[in-house]
């Protein structure tokens, strides 16, 4: 059973940092694209981050370019996101996402939530302007 276990949420000041992690079982997670979604009260579930099964590529919103950077750790099957410079407009409940494994990426494609088939159960995070 494929398991997405977020941490690092939490309460920040504008203008600081956190980094999440997702820590992945269950699935060969050296072959997955891993993305990480954002969604605020009475929003959609919007697209943060992803990047391909080697760490090789990576796609961001436009919202986030510059602030935050994704990365991954195959042999530690944890895939993070790095938040700088946060903004009370980052305030949000953060998913972790996983396709299942088999070496794709088209980026355009992992902009979109059907690329994923795997979530986590999601970590908040609370920007104070």
């Amino acid at each position: 059973q494929v398991q997405l276990v977020e941490s690092g949420g939490g309460l920040v000041q504008a203008g600081g940092s956190l980094r999440l992690s997702c820590a992945a079982s269950g699935h060969t997670f050296s072959s997955s694209a891993m993305g990480w979604f954002r969604q605020a009260p009475g929003k959609e579930r919007d697209i943060v981050a992803a990047i391909n099964w080697s760490g090789g590529y990576t796609i961001y919103a436009d919202s986030v370019k510059g602030r935050f950077t994704i990365s991954r750790d195959n042999a530690k099957n944890t895939v993070y996101l790095l938040m700088n410079s946060l903004k009370s407009e980052d305030t949000a409940v953060y998913y972790c996402a996983a396709d299942r494994g088999q070496k794709y990426w088209r980026s355009s494609y992992y902009y979109t939530k059907s690329a994923y088939d795997y979530w986590g159960q999601g970590t908040q995070v609370t920007v104070s302007s």
